[in-house]
């Protein structure tokens, strides 16, 4: 029956194919941008002096108010407004944030992660904190997927419901064995539509003090046993301990209200009821001055909401494009905007990973060095630790973190939520934190990596072929 499933995992996958964002990307002129606040749509006025202060700090302003009306025209989500974002660096503080946010949960609390487990911090068990909470009165709700938490015992999710918590698999292999590529990737905690935090952080105890023995969980390119089982050559998790590098987002304010109705969504498609979920009485309130969107993206939709949003920004970037990815395999077309990017002028700089959980994923990443080396983009690739970051900061003021790495599954397949953030005060400090991450990278030459060896090249062939699976 396994065998069976890959087998048909392997078809759907190879019948897959990336669509083809248009250029340029239509805009519905007639359609305003829309920015939301506490108290809802803000009148055209308010929106006007938003957009203004926020087209003010772009070097080209011209191309990011372009990008704004495309960006709202593909992902179909508003701009909010009265935000406060705080950029989380790893799993420490991460775990802290998450922690902490439970700790503070006046009504409810939803959980909806790719790798479920039961992690640690300060000395407190995750399980033992959520049924204190859920014991106290607050409503709690957990979507766990069910490739992404296979290897996480029963028990823990038995001890969970026994506590009165509510509890949904997605996409379980048991009841959907021909969906076992379209998984559920978001890494999302929301909290009293007050609080939230996504990003590439999974409740993994790959995180647990900044390091981790690799939890032997699916790679989180939300690569499937499909990929793990039935290709070669690829290993189950890392066999030595070493620090995993991510970044979260804590949101507090009006965009987390997008969130909960993302969470409430799955929760419907995957057998909940309407029932069970926490009523829209919170009052939204602002909580700082930024300003975000919400994109959540599915796998299947014809074009992609994450996908055409990093296209269009690529395309309208002035200055410079800073990528951090852990898994980069690259469309097509996004590695065909980075080039042409390069050529005109644009600083476009990759942090990419010299070593992975998914050697096969590393291989393909590899393959085209090449190409993009000559079109003038810049490589470097970090050994120390696992870096499993995902975001892209164009221009200094349009930043994207979330779930979504840059490859052919996040497109494909999997369900992603991310977080665009126009503010060049988050941009300053992502940028930051690349420079950081730089010193601890060595830059790849064009003259020296084409001096490899040839049996790295036929591996790199070998696992290019396999690139949509990855």
């Amino acid at each position: 029956m396994l065998a069976a499933t890959l087998f048909a995992g392997l078809l759907s996958g190879g019948c897959a194919h990336v669509p083809s964002v248009p250029e340029p990307l239509a805009v519905d002129s007639a359609a305003e941008i829309q920015v939301r606040g506490a108290r809802g749509a803000l009148s055209r006025r308010a929106t006007a002096a938003v957009l203004s202060g926020l087209i003010a700090q772009a070097p080209d302003a011209s191309a990011l108010q372009r990008h704004l009306a495309i960006e709202q025209t593909v992902s179909g989500t508003p701009l909010y407004t009265g935000n406060r974002v705080t950029v989380l660096r790893d799993g420490p503080a991460t775990f802290a944030a998450t922690f902490a946010a439970i700790h503070a949960a006046r009504h409810y609390i939803y959980l909806e992660y790719y790798i479920f487990e039961d992690v640690s911090f300060n000395g407190e068990q995750l399980a033992d904190l959520l049924i204190a909470r859920r014991q106290q009165g607050l409503q709690i709700s957990i979507i766990y997927d069910g490739i992404g938490s296979l290897r996480t015992p029963g028990e823990l999710f038995n001890r969970l419901r026994a506590a009165g918590i509510q509890i949904r698999q997605f996409n379980p292999i048991s009841s959907s064995p021909f969906s076992i590529n379209d998984r559920d990737h978001r890494k999302i905690l929301i909290v009293d539509d007050q609080s939230a935090l996504i990003g590439g952080v999974n409740l993994s105890a790959d995180y647990e003090s900044g390091s981790g023995l690799g939890s032997g969980s699916a790679p989180d390119s939300g690569a499937t046993a499909t990929s793990a089982a039935a290709l070669p050559d690829t290993p189950a998790g890392p066999a030595t301990r070493e620090r995993w590098h991510d970044v979260d987002l804590q949101i507090d304010g009006p965009a987390v209200h997008e969130l909960k109705q993302l969470f409430e969504q799955h929760w419907l498609t995957q057998g909940g009821s309407a029932a069970e979920l926490f009523p829209d009485d919170e009052a939204l309130a602002a909580r700082g001055n930024e300003v975000v969107r919400i994109i959540g993206s599915e796998g299947g939709q014809l074009t992609p909401r994450y996908y055409a949003t990093l296209i269009s920004a690529i395309r309208s970037a002035a200055s410079h494009i800073w990528v951090t990815a852990a898994y980069f395999v690259p469309t097509h077309q996004e590695k065909r905007a980075l080039e042409r990017a390069a050529r005109r002028g644009v600083d476009v700089r990759l942090l990419l990973p010299s070593h992975s959980d998914s050697s096969a994923a590393l291989a393909a990443q590899q393959s085209h060095y090449s190409d993009l080396l000559q079109a003038g983009v810049r490589i470097y690739e970090r050994a120390e630790g696992i870096l499993h970051s995902k975001t892209v900061v164009v221009d200094g003021v349009w930043s994207i973190i979330g779930s979504s790495n840059f490859d052919h599954r996040s497109v494909l397949f999997n369900d992603e939520v991310d977080a665009v953030v126009i503010s060049a005060a988050t941009g300053a400090q992502l940028e930051q934190y690349f420079q950081r991450d730089l010193e601890l990278a060595s830059a790849v030459d064009l003259a020296s990596w084409k001096q490899r060896p040839l049996s790295h090249k036929l591996r790199e062939h070998f696992w290019r072929l396999w690139e949509q699976l990855l």
